[in-house]
């Protein structure tokens, strides 16, 4: 088998590609349709004629928080607090740019009026993460003061527009710093043609933490760590996976989360918990069939999986397609819908 470095998930994409702001319906985004041998270029609406009656979809229900907090230091000095996850008792975990990092104990004072106070690094004095314990319910302080965490290659602040539309229509389950983009595509419409056309729907949840745009710094890419990030597959999901194994079907993941996700619990055999799977070409893939996803960045963990599950050289193929035919790229992006290969590199 090939021995992937990093330098091989790289590829030169013009600026004016990247996806500034959604496209004006959900489903009028750009589908490119690489199951066959050859790409075929679609319209997202058009995925429900490309599935089967008695397949499963299985979507992140995850929902995105305005986890993006400013303040200050009693110095006056500003910050910035990217809230990773919530933890009990009004305390959460997050990244802080700052400076000059305040001493533990310091009680930050943050807009909208209320406090955090530094608690120290999470989860040890090595980690880049920071513990913070806020005035008052953490979730209710993210939506009222709060920011959509945005990623860092869209350059615009956060508007009305983000606050919907980086959002899916079916987010249920708040936790997420990043949106499941694969997700973002699917309007009432699309999922009403799904049922109609005999698709069944699962969800899982895995909250997607600011990690996943954490560039990987190593060529060989087996030294690099991957982030953890909570999960859950509920039991009416594993149920509806072992009836769609039962009657033929084929699992579609939505979206790179989702693959994460339910390859964790094939692999671990726990429903919930943190997972730091990290996906490249080799890997034996046990629960996904179809793979909905949208473009990644060059050299990034998602390109390793989708390379990993559709072939190195069509992704590579596809990409560059992509780029030809001017596709929109990144989150608010466009999408693509990739089958499993058995041998991982082909």
């Amino acid at each position: 088998m090939r021995h992937f470095s990093l330098g091989d998930f790289d590829f030169a994409l013009p600026p004016e590609l990247i996806a500034q702001h959604p496209a004006a319906e959900r489903s009028g985004s750009r589908l490119l349709d690489g199951t066959g041998p050859a790409p075929v270029d679609r319209v997202f609406r058009e995925l429900p004629g490309l599935l089967a009656p008695g397949d499963l979809l299985v979507f992140n229900d995850t929902q995105v928080v305005k986890a993006r907090l400013f303040g200050e230091k009693p110095t006056g000095g500003k910050l910035e607090l990217l809230v990773e996850r919530v933890l009990a008792g009004r305390e959460v975990v997050a990244h802080m740019k700052v400076s000059k990092k305040p001493p533990v104990g310091t009680e930050l004072r943050m807009d909208g009026g209320f406090t955090a106070v530094l608690l120290g690094r999470y989860p040890d004095e090595d980690c880049p993460l920071f513990r913070f314990a806020f005035s008052d319910d953490p979730y209710a302080l993210m939506e009222r003061h709060g920011h959509v965490p945005l990623p860092p290659y869209i350059t615009h602040a956060d508007t009305a527009e983000d606050a919907s539309r980086y959002q899916t229509v079916f987010a249920k389950n708040p936790g997420a710093v990043a949106a499941p983009t694969a997700a973002l595509h699917f309007d009432e419409g699309v999922l009403a043609a799904l049922q109609a056309r005999g698709v069944e729907r699962a969800s899982v949840t895995l909250h997607v933490g600011a990690g996943t745009f954490q560039p990987v710094k190593t060529e060989d890419i087996a030294q690099h760590r991957m982030h953890s990030e909570w999960y859950e597959v509920p039991q009416a999901t594993q149920e509806a996976i072992a009836r769609v194994r039962a009657r033929g079907g084929r699992l579609v993941a939505v979206g790179t989360t989702t693959v994460r996700t339910l390859e964790s619990w094939a692999r671990s055999g726990q429903a919930s918990g943190d997972t730091d799977i990290f996906i490249t070409p080799g890997y034996r893939f046990r629960e996904v069939d179809l793979l909905l996803t949208n473009f990644h960045l060059p050299k990034s963990t998602l390109m390793m999986l989708v390379s990993a599950f559709a072939g190195y050289e069509h992704v590579m193929d596809l990409y560059r397609h992509a780029i030809e035919a001017r596709y929109r790229f990144f989150s608010y992006g466009d999408a693509m819908l990739l089958s499993r290969t058995d041998a991982g590199v082909r």
